[in-house]
């Protein structure tokens, strides 16, 4: 069989979708018709989750009933809190520990095996899944640290209560405003590589639990969600140089190196996204006198795409952002997890609306015709 095909399916359209909208030669992204750039920094995260998971924006008795079914989830269950801690003791990576902590899930879930093939089926999973994911990561957090967890406080928003949970202070509402707007800007993105992963396992039936556990291991990848924390780490390498940012990038471009933060499948232009981030995040550095960090940021945005025309995206100004606000490098992606993990959700949710088991063709193009030869002639 001849086939055609393109190699990580470039412009292959998978089916039709409401949730989010992206024009890769504009430079726009929406969710289900309102502008990233109307969303980010007005609308609250729950909000936003609210709109993609039901089509609309809420009202305020909506929002207060989604929010309430939410912060009534927040409490890790059992075995997660014994299970955190053996995974603290092996030394695991925070993604590592955030997908075997979310497939354990299951066990403290009833119907966890009728979790699967319709909305009515999974909408209490998604509510536990969405609302607990910040628990599971800030507990690991501090295990690891040697500080006693903080239980989930139901006053707080989605973004300020993990804050909480992960430094045991209420923080500064510029800083929970700010990963509040980060988790908008973060929540969905077409059909990326882990929304196609949760949507796989999804069309064979899987569980919810199963569906969005491949989906963070396919976010986990440094061609994905790791590389924001990579970028941090770049700029670390970059202060601790002798060398300028730019001469800096100019020797990790001569040794082959793939510079994080730039480039994406899908932008012709620069990621709307990273627009966003790049506004807050020197807001932030020039509130808290630590600028050296977006200016080195800046500078290498415009030398690369001065001279090799790429652009940042959604990873880049993120990185410098966080780091600010005193998040620990290694947990930048488990809090794209956070975001993202509705944004999975609501597209489970439009795969069983009309479900069929993707299941693409492979072209082979190996031999023909070839006999076995005995154990003992070969």
């Amino acid at each position: 069989m001849t086939a055609d095909y393109n190699p990580g399916l470039d412009g292959i359209v998978l089916g039709p979708t409401e949730l989010s909208g992206v024009d890769g030669e504009a430079g726009v992204l929406t969710y289900r018709g309102y502008p990233i750039e109307e969303l980010a920094g007005t609308v609250s995260y729950e909000e936003t989750v609210y709109l993609l998971w039901y089509g609309e924006l809420p009202t305020t008795a909506e929002l207060d009933a989604f929010s309430e079914k939410l912060t009534a989830n927040r409490a890790l269950p059992e075995p997660l809190p014994t299970l955190l801690a053996e995974l603290v003791k092996s030394n695991d990576d925070p993604m590592d520990a955030v997908r075997t902590a979310v497939s354990a899930l299951t066990a403290s879930d009833p119907d966890a095996g009728e979790a699967a093939g319709s909305r009515d089926d999974t909408e209490g999973a998604a509510i536990r899944l969405t609302a607990v994911l910040p628990t599971i990561i800030a507990t690991y957090v501090r295990l690891r640290d040697g500080d006693e967890p903080v239980d989930p406080r139901d006053d707080l928003g989605h973004a300020a209560n993990f804050l909480y949970m992960l430094t045991g202070e209420e923080p500064e509402p510029v800083v929970a405003d700010t990963l509040d707007m980060a988790l908008v800007l973060h929540l969905d993105h077409g059909i990326n590589a882990s929304t196609f992963s949760g949507k796989v396992n999804a069309s064979t039936l899987a569980t919810v639990y199963s569906s969005v556990t491949g989906s963070l291991a396919a976010l986990s990848g440094p061609l994905h969600g790791g590389a924001n924390a990579d970028v941090m780490r770049m700029l670390q390498a970059v202060d601790a140089s002798d060398k300028s940012p730019t001469e800096w990038v100019d020797d990790a471009i001569a040794r082959g190196d793939r510079i994080p933060g730039f480039g994406h499948r899908v932008y012709q232009v620069k990621d709307p996204r990273a627009i966003v981030l790049q506004e807050r995040s020197k807001a932030l550095a020039e509130a808290a006198g630590e600028t050296k960090w977006y200016e080195y940021s800046t500078e290498i945005e415009g030398y690369l795409a001065e001279e090799k025309g790429i652009k940042p995206n959604v990873d880049f100004y993120s990185s410098s952002m966080y780091y600010v606000m005193d998040i620990p490098i290694d947990i930048y992606t488990p809090i794209f997890a956070i975001s993202r993990m509705a944004g999975w959700l609501a597209h489970l949710f439009e795969q069983y609306e009309d479900n069929r088991l993707i299941r693409p063709l492979g072209d082979y193009v190996g031999e023909h015709g070839k006999t076995v030869t005995p154990l003992d002639e070969r």
